[in-house]
Protein backbone atom coordinates (compact mmCIF):
# COMPACT_ATOMS: atom_id res chain seq x y z
CA UNK A 1 0.00 0.00 0.00
CA UNK A 2 1.31 3.42 -0.72
CA UNK A 3 1.24 5.51 2.29
CA UNK A 4 2.86 8.80 0.56
CA UNK A 5 3.78 10.03 -3.02
CA UNK A 6 7.56 11.10 -2.78
CA UNK A 7 8.32 13.81 -5.24
CA UNK A 8 11.89 14.34 -6.91
CA UNK A 9 14.12 16.64 -4.32
CA UNK A 10 14.39 18.95 -7.24
CA UNK A 11 10.65 20.01 -7.79
CA UNK A 12 11.06 21.03 -4.37
CA UNK A 13 14.07 23.37 -5.85
CA UNK A 14 11.47 25.47 -7.65
CA UNK A 15 8.57 27.95 -7.09
CA UNK A 16 5.75 28.90 -9.04
CA UNK A 17 7.20 31.71 -11.92
CA UNK A 18 6.30 35.02 -10.28
CA UNK A 19 4.45 36.23 -13.24
CA UNK A 20 1.65 33.71 -12.56
CA UNK A 21 1.90 34.20 -8.86
CA UNK A 22 1.12 37.85 -9.26
CA UNK A 23 -2.02 36.40 -11.03
CA UNK A 24 -3.29 34.67 -7.78
CA UNK A 25 -2.02 37.45 -5.72
CA UNK A 26 -4.50 40.25 -7.66
CA UNK A 27 -7.26 37.81 -7.27
CA UNK A 28 -6.52 37.65 -3.50
CA UNK A 29 -6.61 41.73 -3.31
CA UNK A 30 -9.65 41.63 -5.53
CA UNK A 31 -11.26 39.93 -3.01
CA UNK A 32 -9.98 42.48 0.30
CA UNK A 33 -10.05 45.23 -2.11
CA UNK A 34 -14.17 44.70 -2.53
CA UNK A 35 -14.69 44.34 1.41
CA UNK A 36 -12.83 47.56 1.79
CA UNK A 37 -15.00 48.94 -1.09
CA UNK A 38 -12.05 49.53 -3.61
CA UNK A 39 -12.59 50.56 -7.37
CA UNK A 40 -9.88 48.24 -8.02
CA UNK A 41 -7.39 49.62 -10.77
CA UNK A 42 -4.64 47.17 -11.63
CA UNK A 43 -1.61 48.14 -13.14
CA UNK A 44 -0.09 44.99 -15.03
CA UNK A 45 3.88 45.26 -15.39
CA UNK A 46 4.35 42.30 -14.36
CA UNK A 47 3.48 39.76 -17.41
CA UNK A 48 5.82 40.04 -19.88
CA UNK A 49 3.53 39.47 -23.17
CA UNK A 50 3.01 41.57 -26.08
CA UNK A 51 0.27 43.12 -26.50
CA UNK A 52 -0.22 43.06 -30.10
CA UNK A 53 -2.37 40.33 -32.23
CA UNK A 54 -1.02 37.38 -34.02
CA UNK A 55 0.09 38.38 -37.63
CA UNK A 56 -2.75 37.82 -39.79
CA UNK A 57 -0.74 35.96 -42.58
CA UNK A 58 -0.02 33.32 -39.31
CA UNK A 59 -4.09 33.12 -38.66
CA UNK A 60 -4.80 32.79 -42.05
CA UNK A 61 -1.90 29.77 -42.68
CA UNK A 62 -3.55 28.12 -39.41
CA UNK A 63 -6.50 28.04 -40.48
CA UNK A 64 -5.60 26.69 -43.41
CA UNK A 65 -3.31 23.83 -42.33
CA UNK A 66 -5.88 22.90 -39.48
CA UNK A 67 -6.38 20.00 -41.29
CA UNK A 68 -3.07 18.59 -40.57
CA UNK A 69 -3.59 15.90 -37.97
CA UNK A 70 -0.42 14.02 -38.46
CA UNK A 71 2.99 13.39 -36.55
CA UNK A 72 5.65 15.40 -37.66
CA UNK A 73 9.63 15.24 -37.61
CA UNK A 74 10.79 15.35 -33.85
CA UNK A 75 13.19 18.42 -35.01
CA UNK A 76 10.44 20.39 -36.91
CA UNK A 77 9.12 19.99 -40.57
CA UNK A 78 11.78 20.65 -43.25
CA UNK A 79 9.65 23.79 -44.67
CA UNK A 80 9.78 25.42 -41.42
CA UNK A 81 13.35 24.59 -40.86
CA UNK A 82 14.42 25.96 -44.52
CA UNK A 83 12.14 28.93 -43.86
CA UNK A 84 13.93 29.71 -40.22
CA UNK A 85 17.41 29.51 -41.87
CA UNK A 86 16.79 32.21 -45.06
CA UNK A 87 14.83 34.28 -42.35
CA UNK A 88 18.12 34.27 -39.97
CA UNK A 89 20.23 34.64 -42.92
CA UNK A 90 18.20 37.66 -44.36
CA UNK A 91 17.98 39.94 -40.52
CA UNK A 92 20.96 38.41 -38.62
CA UNK A 93 23.34 37.00 -41.40
CA UNK A 94 23.88 33.57 -39.79
CA UNK A 95 24.65 31.49 -42.15
CA UNK A 96 23.09 27.80 -41.56
CA UNK A 97 21.49 24.91 -43.05
CA UNK A 98 18.55 23.19 -42.28
CA UNK A 99 19.91 20.13 -40.32
CA UNK A 100 21.66 22.92 -37.63
CA UNK A 101 17.66 23.80 -37.19
CA UNK A 102 15.60 22.19 -34.13
CA UNK A 103 12.27 23.22 -33.52
CA UNK A 104 11.17 22.90 -29.92
CA UNK A 105 7.68 23.26 -27.54
CA UNK A 106 8.62 26.94 -27.07
CA UNK A 107 11.97 28.84 -26.34
CA UNK A 108 11.78 27.96 -23.17
CA UNK A 109 11.29 24.31 -23.89
CA UNK A 110 13.93 24.53 -26.35
CA UNK A 111 16.20 25.89 -23.08
CA UNK A 112 15.49 22.76 -21.40
CA UNK A 113 16.53 20.72 -23.79
CA UNK A 114 19.59 22.09 -24.42
CA UNK A 115 20.63 22.69 -20.25
CA UNK A 116 19.41 18.86 -20.57
CA UNK A 117 21.29 17.29 -23.08
CA UNK A 118 24.39 19.89 -22.78
CA UNK A 119 27.15 18.33 -20.06
CA UNK A 120 28.81 21.41 -17.97
CA UNK A 121 27.73 24.29 -15.45
CA UNK A 122 25.62 26.74 -16.25
CA UNK A 123 26.82 30.58 -16.00
CA UNK A 124 23.68 33.13 -15.55
CA UNK A 125 24.09 36.95 -15.14
CA UNK A 126 21.78 38.78 -12.96
CA UNK A 127 19.54 40.16 -13.11
CA UNK A 128 18.10 37.93 -15.63
CA UNK A 129 14.85 35.96 -16.92
CA UNK A 130 12.71 34.19 -14.32
CA UNK A 131 13.16 31.10 -16.61
CA UNK A 132 16.63 29.96 -16.67
CA UNK A 133 17.80 29.33 -13.08
CA UNK A 134 14.74 27.02 -12.40
CA UNK A 135 15.19 25.08 -15.38
CA UNK A 136 18.86 24.38 -13.82
CA UNK A 137 17.29 23.36 -10.49
CA UNK A 138 15.12 20.94 -11.74
CA UNK A 139 17.70 19.04 -13.49
CA UNK A 140 19.57 19.36 -10.99
CA UNK A 141 22.63 21.33 -12.83
CA UNK A 142 25.02 23.68 -10.87
CA UNK A 143 24.42 27.44 -11.12
CA UNK A 144 26.83 30.38 -11.15
CA UNK A 145 25.63 33.47 -10.54
CA UNK A 146 27.03 36.34 -12.06
CA UNK A 147 26.05 39.69 -10.34
CA UNK A 148 25.82 42.47 -13.24
CA UNK A 149 26.92 46.00 -11.97
CA UNK A 150 24.01 48.83 -12.40
CA UNK A 151 27.26 51.15 -13.67
CA UNK A 152 28.56 49.11 -16.62
CA UNK A 153 24.62 48.91 -18.10
CA UNK A 154 23.53 45.36 -16.45
CA UNK A 155 25.72 44.31 -19.21
CA UNK A 156 28.59 41.13 -18.90
CA UNK A 157 31.82 43.11 -17.44
CA UNK A 158 34.84 40.90 -19.06
CA UNK A 159 37.23 41.24 -15.90
CA UNK A 160 34.10 39.57 -13.93
CA UNK A 161 33.37 37.18 -16.41
CA UNK A 162 37.17 36.24 -16.40
CA UNK A 163 37.06 35.91 -12.18
CA UNK A 164 33.94 33.35 -12.90
CA UNK A 165 36.12 31.08 -15.70
CA UNK A 166 39.11 31.24 -13.16
CA UNK A 167 36.83 29.56 -10.51
CA UNK A 168 35.62 27.47 -13.12
CA UNK A 169 38.98 26.05 -13.97
CA UNK A 170 39.97 27.40 -17.03
CA UNK A 171 38.56 24.90 -19.74
CA UNK A 172 39.32 21.85 -17.82
CA UNK A 173 35.74 21.39 -17.97
CA UNK A 174 33.06 22.50 -20.35
CA UNK A 175 30.81 24.99 -19.14
CA UNK A 176 27.59 26.97 -20.54
CA UNK A 177 27.16 30.87 -20.65
CA UNK A 178 23.69 32.33 -21.08
CA UNK A 179 23.68 35.35 -23.02
CA UNK A 180 20.21 37.44 -23.29
CA UNK A 181 20.55 40.18 -26.10
CA UNK A 182 18.08 42.11 -26.11
CA UNK A 183 18.59 41.91 -21.76
CA UNK A 184 15.54 40.73 -20.10
CA UNK A 185 15.22 42.77 -17.05
CA UNK A 186 17.08 46.41 -18.30
CA UNK A 187 16.37 46.39 -22.12
CA UNK A 188 19.96 46.86 -22.85
CA UNK A 189 21.57 45.52 -25.88
CA UNK A 190 25.30 44.56 -26.49
CA UNK A 191 27.61 46.18 -29.39
CA UNK A 192 29.89 44.04 -31.63
CA UNK A 193 32.60 44.96 -29.78
CA UNK A 194 31.22 43.69 -26.85
CA UNK A 195 29.99 40.48 -28.30
CA UNK A 196 33.70 39.76 -29.56
CA UNK A 197 35.00 40.36 -26.19
CA UNK A 198 33.05 37.76 -24.38
CA UNK A 199 33.35 35.35 -27.13
CA UNK A 200 37.36 35.55 -26.90
CA UNK A 201 36.97 34.85 -23.89
CA UNK A 202 34.21 31.98 -24.22
CA UNK A 203 36.62 30.18 -26.81
CA UNK A 204 39.81 30.37 -24.67
CA UNK A 205 38.00 28.78 -21.35
CA UNK A 206 35.63 26.67 -23.42
CA UNK A 207 32.74 27.54 -22.67
CA UNK A 208 29.02 27.45 -25.23
CA UNK A 209 26.99 30.07 -24.90
CA UNK A 210 23.47 30.01 -25.10
CA UNK A 211 22.17 33.24 -26.85
CA UNK A 212 18.52 33.81 -26.16
CA UNK A 213 17.86 36.50 -29.04
CA UNK A 214 13.73 36.31 -28.70
CA UNK A 215 13.75 40.12 -28.35
CA UNK A 216 15.84 40.89 -31.07
CA UNK A 217 13.41 42.21 -33.63
CA UNK A 218 12.53 44.16 -30.84
CA UNK A 219 15.65 46.20 -30.79
CA UNK A 220 14.52 49.89 -31.27
CA UNK A 221 17.76 50.40 -33.57
CA UNK A 222 17.66 46.96 -35.32
CA UNK A 223 20.57 48.00 -37.83
CA UNK A 224 22.86 47.82 -34.39
CA UNK A 225 21.68 44.49 -33.35
CA UNK A 226 24.47 41.74 -33.96
CA UNK A 227 23.61 37.73 -33.35
CA UNK A 228 25.83 35.85 -31.15
CA UNK A 229 25.58 33.48 -33.86
CA UNK A 230 27.42 35.49 -35.91
CA UNK A 231 30.34 36.20 -33.64
CA UNK A 232 30.72 32.33 -32.16
CA UNK A 233 29.51 30.44 -34.43
CA UNK A 234 31.12 27.70 -33.50
CA UNK A 235 30.04 27.28 -29.67
CA UNK A 236 26.68 29.45 -29.67
CA UNK A 237 23.55 27.82 -29.51
CA UNK A 238 21.13 30.03 -30.69
CA UNK A 239 17.15 30.32 -29.49
CA UNK A 240 14.58 32.67 -30.79
CA UNK A 241 10.30 32.08 -31.54
CA UNK A 242 7.76 33.65 -32.47
CA UNK A 243 6.24 34.54 -28.67
CA UNK A 244 7.33 38.06 -28.54
CA UNK A 245 8.22 39.79 -32.12
CA UNK A 246 5.01 37.88 -33.66
CA UNK A 247 2.91 38.70 -29.99
CA UNK A 248 2.45 34.17 -30.70
CA UNK A 249 3.32 32.91 -27.21
CA UNK A 250 0.21 30.77 -26.81
CA UNK A 251 1.26 28.88 -29.94
CA UNK A 252 4.58 27.42 -28.54
CA UNK A 253 6.98 27.57 -31.07
CA UNK A 254 10.45 28.70 -30.67
CA UNK A 255 13.79 26.89 -32.11
CA UNK A 256 17.55 26.60 -31.77
CA UNK A 257 20.31 26.99 -34.13
CA UNK A 258 23.33 24.05 -33.03
CA UNK A 259 26.41 25.61 -33.28
CA UNK A 260 28.54 25.04 -36.68
CA UNK A 261 30.55 22.11 -35.03
CA UNK A 262 28.12 19.96 -33.70
CA UNK A 263 28.24 16.85 -35.32
CA UNK A 264 25.51 14.52 -36.97
CA UNK A 265 25.60 12.71 -33.38
CA UNK A 266 24.56 15.98 -31.38
CA UNK A 267 21.94 16.40 -34.02
CA UNK A 268 20.61 13.08 -33.96
CA UNK A 269 20.70 13.73 -29.68
CA UNK A 270 18.26 16.58 -29.76
CA UNK A 271 15.81 15.30 -32.38
CA UNK A 272 15.77 11.50 -29.91
CA UNK A 273 15.38 13.85 -26.77
CA UNK A 274 12.66 15.49 -29.30
CA UNK A 275 10.86 12.41 -29.82
CA UNK A 276 11.25 10.94 -26.03
CA UNK A 277 9.94 13.96 -24.63
CA UNK A 278 7.45 15.72 -27.10
CA UNK A 279 7.20 13.64 -29.88
CA UNK A 280 6.71 17.32 -31.95
CA UNK A 281 5.73 20.51 -31.85
CA UNK A 282 1.71 20.84 -32.91
CA UNK A 283 2.32 20.34 -36.38
CA UNK A 284 -0.51 22.36 -37.84
CA UNK A 285 1.25 25.45 -35.77
CA UNK A 286 4.27 24.69 -37.60
CA UNK A 287 2.75 25.00 -40.75
CA UNK A 288 1.28 28.58 -39.80
CA UNK A 289 4.62 29.46 -38.21
CA UNK A 290 6.23 29.08 -41.97
CA UNK A 291 4.38 32.17 -42.89
CA UNK A 292 5.59 34.12 -39.93
CA UNK A 293 9.35 33.18 -41.23
CA UNK A 294 8.65 33.48 -45.20
CA UNK A 295 9.27 37.34 -46.53
CA UNK A 296 6.30 39.39 -47.08
CA UNK A 297 5.11 43.14 -46.64
CA UNK A 298 2.72 42.31 -43.87
CA UNK A 299 5.11 40.62 -41.85
CA UNK A 300 7.71 43.43 -42.10
CA UNK A 301 5.30 46.10 -41.43
CA UNK A 302 4.28 44.73 -38.64
CA UNK A 303 7.66 44.06 -37.52
CA UNK A 304 8.61 47.94 -38.21
CA UNK A 305 5.40 49.37 -36.23
CA UNK A 306 5.41 46.94 -33.18
CA UNK A 307 8.74 48.05 -32.54
CA UNK A 308 8.30 51.51 -32.67
CA UNK A 309 5.57 51.48 -30.10
CA UNK A 310 7.38 49.31 -27.93
CA UNK A 311 10.38 51.98 -27.85
CA UNK A 312 7.75 55.14 -27.94
CA UNK A 313 6.72 53.80 -24.70
CA UNK A 314 9.53 52.43 -22.95
CA UNK A 315 10.84 55.42 -23.03
CA UNK A 316 8.38 57.40 -22.38
CA UNK A 317 7.80 55.62 -19.62
CA UNK A 318 11.27 54.98 -18.03
CA UNK A 319 12.08 58.50 -18.66
CA UNK A 320 8.95 59.59 -16.45
CA UNK A 321 9.60 57.08 -14.19
CA UNK A 322 13.27 58.65 -13.95
CA UNK A 323 12.19 61.71 -12.69
CA UNK A 324 9.85 60.63 -9.63
CA UNK A 325 12.33 61.71 -6.93
CA UNK A 326 15.28 58.80 -6.37
CA UNK A 327 14.46 56.77 -8.37
CA UNK A 328 16.96 55.13 -11.55
CA UNK A 329 15.68 53.39 -14.74
CA UNK A 330 17.40 51.69 -17.27
CA UNK A 331 16.62 52.97 -20.71
CA UNK A 332 15.11 50.00 -22.75
CA UNK A 333 17.33 50.27 -25.96
CA UNK A 334 14.95 47.01 -27.57
CA UNK A 335 12.05 44.32 -25.56
CA UNK A 336 9.63 45.57 -23.06
CA UNK A 337 11.55 46.21 -20.33
CA UNK A 338 13.55 48.51 -17.72
CA UNK A 339 14.58 48.56 -14.32
CA UNK A 340 13.44 50.73 -11.89
CA UNK A 341 16.28 50.97 -9.06
CA UNK A 342 14.51 51.87 -5.57
CA UNK A 343 17.24 51.59 -3.33
CA UNK A 344 17.72 54.87 -2.14
CA UNK A 345 14.78 54.03 -0.43
CA UNK A 346 15.80 50.96 1.66
CA UNK A 347 15.43 52.88 5.61
CA UNK A 348 11.75 53.52 4.40
CA UNK A 349 11.32 50.53 2.66
CA UNK A 350 12.12 48.79 5.71
CA UNK A 351 10.21 51.08 8.11
CA UNK A 352 7.04 49.70 5.84
CA UNK A 353 7.87 46.06 6.54
CA UNK A 354 9.53 45.76 2.77
CA UNK A 355 12.61 43.75 4.28
CA UNK A 356 13.75 42.16 1.35
CA UNK A 357 14.03 42.22 -2.35
CA UNK A 358 10.89 39.62 -2.89
CA UNK A 359 8.83 41.58 -0.04
CA UNK A 360 8.89 44.83 -2.91
CA UNK A 361 6.39 43.52 -5.28
CA UNK A 362 3.97 42.46 -2.51
CA UNK A 363 4.39 45.93 -1.14
CA UNK A 364 3.51 47.48 -4.50
CA UNK A 365 0.34 45.04 -5.39
CA UNK A 366 -0.97 45.59 -2.42
CA UNK A 367 -4.13 47.94 -1.51
CA UNK A 368 -4.29 51.00 -2.48
CA UNK A 369 -1.32 50.84 -4.34
CA UNK A 370 -2.10 48.02 -7.17
CA UNK A 371 1.27 47.74 -9.04
CA UNK A 372 2.10 44.41 -10.13
CA UNK A 373 5.96 44.23 -10.94
CA UNK A 374 8.47 41.74 -10.61
CA UNK A 375 11.40 42.07 -8.25
CA UNK A 376 13.85 39.76 -5.66
CA UNK A 377 14.20 36.07 -6.43
CA UNK A 378 12.22 36.09 -10.23
CA UNK A 379 15.13 37.93 -11.35
CA UNK A 380 17.71 36.33 -9.57
CA UNK A 381 18.67 39.78 -7.74
CA UNK A 382 20.22 40.06 -4.06
CA UNK A 383 18.09 40.08 -1.29
CA UNK A 384 19.42 43.75 -0.27
CA UNK A 385 18.77 45.03 -3.93
CA UNK A 386 14.89 46.84 -4.07
CA UNK A 387 15.11 47.03 -8.15
CA UNK A 388 11.86 45.83 -10.12
CA UNK A 389 11.29 45.00 -13.59
CA UNK A 390 8.44 46.63 -15.69
CA UNK A 391 6.69 45.44 -18.60
CA UNK A 392 5.27 48.36 -20.43
CA UNK A 393 2.69 46.40 -22.15
CA UNK A 394 -0.47 46.95 -20.14
CA UNK A 395 -2.72 48.85 -23.12
CA UNK A 396 -4.46 47.44 -26.02
CA UNK A 397 -1.63 46.64 -28.76
CA UNK A 398 -3.98 46.02 -31.94
CA UNK A 399 -5.73 49.65 -31.06
CA UNK A 400 -2.20 51.07 -30.95
CA UNK A 401 -1.52 49.85 -34.33
CA UNK A 402 -3.95 50.44 -36.09
CA UNK A 403 -3.73 53.92 -35.19
CA UNK A 404 0.06 54.25 -35.37
CA UNK A 405 -0.55 52.95 -39.21
CA UNK A 406 -2.85 55.21 -39.54
CA UNK A 407 -1.37 58.34 -37.92
CA UNK A 408 2.23 57.36 -36.97
CA UNK A 409 4.09 60.24 -34.42
CA UNK A 410 5.98 62.22 -35.94
CA UNK A 411 7.69 64.29 -32.87
CA UNK A 412 8.39 63.73 -29.32
CA UNK A 413 5.60 65.66 -28.23
CA UNK A 414 3.38 63.67 -30.67
CA UNK A 415 4.80 60.08 -28.89
CA UNK A 416 3.59 61.79 -25.84
CA UNK A 417 0.00 62.18 -26.47
CA UNK A 418 0.27 58.79 -28.81
CA UNK A 419 0.84 57.36 -25.66
CA UNK A 420 -1.64 59.52 -23.50
CA UNK A 421 -3.83 58.20 -25.99
CA UNK A 422 -3.46 54.58 -27.02
CA UNK A 423 -1.45 53.33 -23.60
CA UNK A 424 -3.38 55.86 -20.67
CA UNK A 425 -2.56 53.27 -18.01
CA UNK A 426 0.90 53.81 -18.72
CA UNK A 427 0.59 57.43 -17.67
CA UNK A 428 -1.98 56.33 -14.91
CA UNK A 429 0.94 53.81 -13.94
CA UNK A 430 3.49 56.27 -13.40
CA UNK A 431 1.45 58.38 -11.08
CA UNK A 432 0.77 55.19 -9.26
CA UNK A 433 4.72 54.45 -8.29
CA UNK A 434 4.97 58.00 -8.20
CA UNK A 435 2.10 57.78 -5.05
CA UNK A 436 3.77 54.46 -3.82
CA UNK A 437 6.69 56.23 -3.30
CA UNK A 438 4.69 59.56 -1.34
CA UNK A 439 3.37 56.82 0.67
CA UNK A 440 6.81 55.54 1.78
CA UNK A 441 7.97 58.99 2.97
CA UNK A 442 5.11 59.52 5.18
Amino acid sequence: MVKKIIINKHVNSIAMPDNLKIGLMIAEHRIKCSVKGCNFDYFNFAFGQSPFHVPPPIVKSLSKNADKGHYSDAEGIPALREAIVKFNKKYFGIKADPSRVVIGHGTKGMMYTIFNIIEGHIIIPSPSWIGYAPQAHLLGKKIHTMHLKKENSYKIDLKDLNLVFKKLGRGKKQHILVLNNPHNPSGAVYTKKELIGIANLCRRNNVLVLSDEIYALMTYNFKKFVSMGRIYPKGTFVTNGISKDRSSAGYRLGYCILPSTCCDEIKKDFKKVAATVYTNVSTPIQYAAIDGFNPNSEIEEYFKITRSIHRIIGICMSEAVGKIKGLCTTCPEGGFYFLIDFNKYKKELKKKGVINSNSLAKSMISHPHHIGLVTGDACMLRSNDFSARIAFVDYDGKRAFMGFKKNPPRSKKEELDFVKKYAPKIISGVAAISQYVNWLKE
